[in-house]
C-alpha cells in the first residue's frame, strides 16, 4: 500500500489546514441567498460567488476532476466517456461562457482500474489540483477505494459511472457520492422480472464477477425471479484477472441452464457466447448494459449475438434520424469529442447533469452549495435519453438513473444492432 514518512506527514497536516478553512469560509457563506428551485442559466450569473478559499474556484474557472481507466483494454472501451464529457464542457465553455461566468476545466487522471493507482489518481486531483469536485469517475473496484477519502474530505463525488450497488445507497455514510448509472442490482431485479414474466420455466444460471458488483448482480437477479416460475441450477463466479472463464460456462451448460444472466465486461462477454457456442449450447443471453454498445458487434459476431437481451435509458447512437443524436455527433465533432457511440451518448448526459447542478449553484458556488444544487434536481430530463426517461436526487435518493428499457442484439443484413423492445421498467 502506501509508505507513511514525514513527507506525507506534511502534506496530510496542509491538507487538514485547508480542510478547516474551507469549512471556515463555508460557514461564513451560510447566510448568502438560498439556491432558487429553478434552473440558473450561466448567463443569469453576473455576481458569481467570490472565488477566495473555495478549492478549484477561481474568478475565470471552475475545475472539475476524474479518475478513469484510459490505458489497456478497459481504457480501449471506457475512455471515450471522460472525452465526450469533456467535449460537453468544451461545447459549453465556447457557447455560453461557461457556468456561473466561468469557464469549466476537467482533468482527468488515469486509474488503471486498480484501487492503489485510483488512489494515488484522486489525492493528486484533490491535494494538487485542487479541484472542486469529482465528476464522473468511472470504474467500481477503483471507487471502492477512493470514496471514503473524498468523502471524509468533503468533496462532492458525483454523477460516479460505477455500478457497485453501495454506491448510490448510504447517503448517511457517504454524503457527498451521488451515482449516475443504474446499479447492477437493479439491473439484476430488471432482467429477473422479465425473465419469470415471459420465460417461465427455463433454468437459470446467473454469470458474475467475484466482486461487489457481481454479488449486486446475483442478488438482484434472485429478487427479480420468481421462484415459482424459475429455477436458479447454477451461480458462477469469476476473478476480474481470469484469462478463462471456459469452466463456468461448461458448468452451467452442464447444470442444463436454458437462461444465462451475466456480470461481465464485454471481453468476458464475448468468451462466455463464443464458448457456449463451440459447445454447441443454445442457451438465452441477459447481459449487463455496459455491453449494449455498438462496438460488442466487434467483440462477438451479429449472429452469435443475435437475440442477446440488455438494458439502457438513453437513445442509441445508431439513431441518426433522431434530432438530439444529430445534434450529438455534431458536437463530438467540433468540440473535440470521439467517434460517437452508446458510451458518448451516456457521457453527454453526464455532462448534462453536471452543467445543471453547476447552473443552479452560482449563487453559493461552494461545494456544499453543488451538493445542495445537486440534490434540488427533480425529473431532469436529457433529450438523449428515452423519452420516459427523467433523472431526480434527494438527500436520500442518491442513483439517478432506475428507469429503462429493455433491449435486444439483431441481425440486419448480416450487421449487429440494439433495438428497444418493450415497456419502462421501474426500480422500485
Amino acid at each position: 500500500m502506501w509508505k507513511i514518512g514525514k513527507l506525507w506527514l506534511t502534506f496530510s497536516t496542509l491538507a487538514a489546514v485547508l480542510v478547516i478553512l474551507a469549512a471556515a469560509c463555508e460557514e461564513e457563506e451560510e447566510q448568502a441567498t438560498p439556491t432558487p428551485e429553478g434552473t440558473v442559466t450561466p448567463a443569469a450569473a453576473e455576481t458569481p460567488t467570490a472565488a477566495a478559499e473555495v478549492p478549484g474556484i477561481t474568478d475565470t474557472e471552475i475545475i472539475l476532476g476524474a479518475d478513469v481507466p484510459l490505458a489497456g483494454t478497459l481504457g480501449a472501451v471506457y475512455a471515450t466517456i471522460p472525452q465526450a464529457t469533456e467535449a460537453y464542457f468544451n461545447y459549453i465553455n465556447e457557447t455560453q461562457g461557461g457556468v456561473c461566468g466561468r469557464k469549466i476545466v476537467y482533468k482527468v487522471e488515469d486509474n488503471g482500474q486498480d484501487p492503489a493507482k485510483a488512489m494515488e489518481a484522486v489525492r493528486k486531483l484533490v491535494e494538487q489540483d485542487e479541484v472542486f469536485a469529482i465528476v464522473g469517475s468511472l470504474g467500481d473496484a477503483a471507487h471502492s477505494a477512493t470514496w471514503d477519502y473524498l468523502n471524509e474530505n468533503g468533496v462532492p463525488d458525483i454523477l460516479v459511472s460505477a455500478g457497485s450497488h453501495m454506491f448510490g445507497n448510504d447517503p448517511e455514510g457517504h454524503p457527498w457520492t451521488i451515482q449516475m448509472i443504474p446499479s447492477n442490482k437493479i439491473e439484476g431485479v430488471f432482467f429477473g422480472q422479465y425473465i419469470s414474466e415471459n420465460l417461465p420455466g427455463k433454468k437459470v444460471a446467473i454469470l458474475y464477477s467475484n466482486v461487489m458488483q457481481g454479488y449486486d448482480h446475483l442478488e438482484g437477479v434472485k429478487e427479480g425471479l420468481d421462484p415459482d416460475k424459475n429455477e436458479v441450477v447454477s451461480e458462477q463466479s469469476y476473478e476480474l484477472t481470469a484469462v478463462s472463464i471456459s469452466s463456468q460456462v461448461t458448468n452451467m451448460k452442464n447444470a442444463g441452464a436454458e437462461v444465462v444472466t451475466a456480470l461481465t465486461n464485454p471481453g468476458f462477454t464475448s468468451q462466455a457466447i463464443k464458448q457456449a457456442d463451440r459447445l454447441g449450447w443454445e442457451v438465452d443471453w441477459f447481459i449487463s448494459y455496459i455491453n449494449s454498445d455498438e462496438m460488442m458487434f466487434q467483440f462477438v459476431s451479429p449472429e452469435l449475438l443475435d437475440g442477446a437481451i440488455s438494458f439502457q435509458a438513453f437513445k442509441l447512437a445508431a439513431s441518426t434520424d433522431d434530432p438530439a443524436v444529430a445534434e450529438h455527433y455534431r458536437l463530438m465533432d467540433d468540440y473535440g469529442g470521439p467517434s460517437p457511440a452508446n458510451f458518448t451518448i451516456y457521457a453527454q448526459t453526464l455532462a448534462e447533469v453536471a452543467v445543471e447542478a453547476l447552473s443552479r449553484s452560482c449563487d453559493n458556488l461552494t461545494r456544499e452549495g453543488l451538493l445542495d444544487a445537486l440534490e434540488s434536481i427533480e425529473d431532469f430530463h436529457s433529450d438523449l435519453f428515452l423519452d420516459e426517461v427523467n433523472v431526480s436526487f434527494s438527500d436520500t435518493d442518491r442513483t439517478a438513473l432506475q428507469t429503462g428499457r429493455m433491449l435486444r442484439a439483431v441481425v440486419e443484413e448480416g450487421k449487429g444492432k440494439w433495438e428497444y423492445f418493450g415497456p419502462l421498467v421501474e426500480f422500485r
